[in-house]
């Protein structure tokens, strides 16, 4: 039998949060509840977690503060927020803390469990080479998508689970346009006619890390009006 997943809740509001810890784990997970981020920052130093679903208005320690700090050390372990703050510039500075993925309240029951069971689901992309080879080579970096290390314009690093199933994506069709639709499907397993800003922030950091001037990307190109394209060297 298989061991549960084990999920670090963060919430303050204790009905709230009751009642999560319930639905979770009639799921099957093995859920840790705490109400502040300096005690969900303890939790993750003393567990292995394979989740944290964090709430951002939190008492003392903010969950943006919590984010950043778990991307200090770990930038590949699956944040999922879950706050009242809808706007899209607070689901932009969400993603930019390092959220892999962002849903607002009052939410669905049945779609926060799709979500955590997608995010859980795609971590198994690491067994899946692209182009029958693990390493992928372009303009002296790379990327290792079995261990999702990476040697970017900065030196080696890891990326989030997501940045590197984008990266997936758009290797796996180097040369070919990915529209945002296709990349919120396969890689959030939205509906592709959610709002796109999601991906554009993706893009962004991506470009951060491979591009000598993100401002002028030779690699990960935007296509106007169609999506996203991936460009080696030897497409160039």
């Amino acid at each position: 039998m298989a061991e549960a997943s084990k999920i670090l809740l963060v919430e303050d509001d204790p009905h709230l949060a009751k009642g999560l810890q319930f639905n979770l784990e009639r799921e099957g997970y093995e859920v840790f509840l705490v109400d502040n981020g300096t005690s969900a920052l303890d939790q993750l130093l003393e567990k292995d977690f394979d989740l944290i679903v964090l709430d951002l208005m939190l008492p003392g320690l903010g969950g943006l503060e919590v984010a950043r700090t778990i991307r200090e050390t770990n930038i590949r372990f699956p944040i999922l927020m879950l706050t009242a703050k809808s706007s899209k510039k607070d689901r932009e500075i969400g993603l930019e803390a390092g959220a892999d993925d962002y849903l607002t309240k009052p939410f669905h029951l049945p779609e926060l469990l799709l979500r955590i069971k997608g995010i859980l689901r795609r971590s198994e992309w690491y067994k899946e080479p692209v182009h029958d080879q693990d390493i992928f080579r372009f303009s002296k970096m790379w990327i290792n998508f079995r261990t999702g290390k990476v040697k970017g314009v900065d030196g080696e690093f890891y990326l989030t689970t997501k940045e590197a199933l984008v990266m997936k994506l758009l290797v796996g069709k180097k040369g070919d346009v990915v529209s945002r639709e296709e990349l919120l499907e396969k890689v959030w397993g939205y509906d592709p006619q959610t709002e796109t800003r999601t991906v554009d922030n993706f893009i962004s950091r991506l470009r951060k890390y491979f591009e000598k001037r993100p401002q002028k990307p030779v690699h990960i190109l935007t296509v106007r009006e169609k999506g996203y394209q991936f460009v080696s060297d030897s497409d160039s």
